[in-house]
């Protein structure tokens, strides 16, 4: 649902008053307004970027939780359960940092390539690993690995969704741009 175009321009404008402007007392310079376009409009996903924010300050305790879980059942597990966990929890602290890297240059410096890549790695690496530790039971699941691991995949899912729908408003922005240049 869009507001009216006339509520919606007199709040950008406001926002840009109040948000923008370093001093209220000195008329805006030729710069500042080339720097700030009026017709602008910002295309960053907040529920994206909350997601993004929250996950940021919860993958350390799941990564805690992951390996004190992984350190107290590992004498328990197969050898190649031991390898495949270890290897599991290495990809995903590095594809993690990649990932909510991307996620916020992407999402808040509209940048379509970020966010195109995070998404990739959303939903082709992180969702199937923690896919994978959430539902197979011979790696001997523990309520509170199967806890952080739904919280997790709550999070992957939520950024999966809101990450697709900013990448689609920002690709059909840029399209938009692109054809208007074109006829200029």
């Amino acid at each position: 649902m869009d507001l009216p175009e006339t509520l919606r321009k007199r709040l950008d404008d406001f926002s840009r008053n109040v948000l923008f402007e370093p001093s209220r007392s000195q008329p805006p310079s030729k710069d500042h307004d080339a720097i700030l376009q009026r017709d602008k409009r910002v295309l960053s996903s907040l529920p994206l970027q909350m997601s993004l924010f929250f996950n940021m300050w919860f993958f350390p305790w799941w990564w805690i939780c992951e390996t004190v879980m992984l350190h107290l059942k590992y004498p328990a597990l197969p050898d190649y359960y031991k390898f495949i966990l270890v290897t599991i929890l290495i990809l995903m602290t590095l594809i993690e940092a990649i990932r909510l890297y991307l996620g916020y240059a992407g999402n808040l410096q509209e940048k379509v390539p970020e966010l195109a890549g995070f998404w990739l790695l959303s939903i082709l690496l992180q969702l199937p690993l923690i896919l994978f530790q959430l539902f197979n039971e011979s790696i001997l699941v523990q309520p509170l690995e199967r806890g952080v691991h739904i919280v997790l995949a709550v999070f992957l899912l939520s950024q999966a969704l809101s990450g697709f729908v900013a990448l689609r408003d920002m690709v059909r922005n840029t399209e938009d741009q692109f054809h208007l240049q074109q006829f200029n």
